[in-house]
């Protein structure tokens, strides 16, 4: 452990370790919270949740979650390919997959578990069958910026959660540059050969830079490609663009059935923690063989199912996002809002999405700025190792226009006070 003592200790020299805060209560948009380290407690405007259309505090969806502990308990308590599948969980996937347009789902604790399960499934398949032998390779291209859950999945396609099997083709990984239609073009391409089973995958909504995958195009280059398959992670993208929230898809104007119809395989994952008040993650199809696959992947098999209270709460509050598309309009709106004072005021900030991220220059700490807003009671997420530094904002739609003329006057009054430039003669 002595190397670990050591990286750590730098690290912290460095100041590179977030600062840490517990939150005690919330309501709306406020919230009391307890800086760690000196224990201190300040009730602050938040706008570094991802609770995008504020369903966490929304009493039917607290409700539904306290109904489900009191029929089914707090866990199921087994995987739900043996003994831990519940009715709430065929009602949760029902219900995204009306929501999502592809009809058959499988539910997983996380996103970082469905993709890896997914990555098992179409790789590998599960457990050599007698008779059957598949010598197809698989490619799969990656948008260089996806989201981490993304990178690590397809960093270990090669094997199936770890274990080398010797029945299962070899997998190629090529990385495309972000939202780079020609690239991703140029690279299958130069590396797809003829009998690849081909898969593309990217985020919707990308949530460091906001800015949204061009799908028409990459389902135009893909239709080259008879039987490939485009996986988009809709984790940002749920609830928040679409008109009535529906994703990427509907964001421009196109169903699954567009991409199926042209020769491509769609898959969805959703991610409950933005949109559905809740936690968890799904993976949509219209092919109902993928699903038992999904089912019996080792991160599905080895873990038990999504806990009663959290599936009733995205259950929930799908119905709800179905039911009252304005608070996807809402939400929409605060963002249109934000952004235009955002620039009005000279900042710098990325994409079109309710993820705002705000660049900085280079001279100025987001963990400096960050804090000083903080003092003015405004709650930001600084961002310093992981991108250039920023500072990551989302709306949601319980904001007010009140809210984020507070959260804007407070950023320039604070670049104001932290940042000098220097002024050439």
């Amino acid at each position: 452990m002595q190397v670990v003592k050591e990286y750590v200790r730098r690290w912290y020299e460095s100041g590179l370790d977030p600062d840490e805060y517990i939150c005690h209560k919330r309501q709306g948009n406020f919230v009391e919270i307890e800086e760690a380290e000196t224990g201190r407690r300040r009730t602050v405007l938040t706008f570094c949740t991802n609770d995008v259309l504020g369903l966490t505090q929304e009493e039917s969806v607290k409700q539904a979650a306290v109904d489900a502990i009191w029929q089914y308990g707090t866990s199921n308590s087994s995987t739900s390919v043996l003994s831990g599948r519940i009715d709430l969980h065929r009602q949760l996937e029902n219900e995204i997959s009306a929501f999502k347009h592809l009809p058959h789902t499988q539910l997983f604790l996380n996103a970082w578990m469905a993709v890896q399960a997914l990555m098992d499934a179409f790789c590998h398949l599960a457990i050599p069958i007698s008779g059957f032998q598949n010598n197809r390779e698989t490619l799969i291209l990656t948008d260089v910026l996806n989201h981490g859950c993304i990178v690590t999945a397809v960093a270990n396609a090669g094997t199936r959660s770890g274990k080398m099997f010797g029945h299962s083709p070899r997998v190629r990984v090529r990385a495309y540059r972000h939202c780079d239609v020609e690239d991703l073009a140029r690279k299958l391409k130069r590396y797809a050969q003829p009998t690849d089973r081909i898969l593309v995958i990217s985020d919707a909504v990308f949530s460091m830079d906001g800015d949204i995958a061009p799908l028409p195009e990459m389902i135009d280059v893909l239709a080259n490609y008879p039987d490939s398959v485009l996986v988009m992670d809709e984790a940002h993208a749920s609830g928040a663009i679409g008109a009535t929230g529906r994703g990427i898809y509907e964001h421009f104007g196109l169903m699954p059935q567009d991409a199926i119809d042209r020769g491509i395989t769609p898959l969805i994952m959703t991610t409950f923690s933005k949109f559905a008040a809740s936690a968890g993650a799904a993976i949509s199809t219209h092919v109902p063989e993928l699903k038992p696959l999904l089912d019996v992947s080792p991160t599905s098999i080895g873990t038990i199912s999504l806990p009663p209270p959290t599936t009733a709460a995205a259950l929930e509050s799908i119905r709800i996002v179905s039911k009252e598309p304005d608070r996807v309009k809402a939400l929409q709106e605060n963002t249109r809002y934000l952004r235009s004072c955002l620039e009005a005021h000279d900042f710098a900030a990325l994409g079109e999405t309710n993820v705002v991220p705000v660049l900085l220059p280079p001279e100025l700490n987001p963990k400096v700025y960050a804090r000083e807003l903080l003092d003015c009671g405004i709650w930001v997420s600084p961002i310093w190792f992981i991108a250039k530094p920023r500072i990551r904002i989302t709306v949601n739609a319980l904001h007010t226009k009140e809210e984020m003329d507070r959260l804007v006057t407070s950023m320039v009054k604070m670049r104001d006070l932290v940042y000098k430039p220097t002024i050439s003669a």
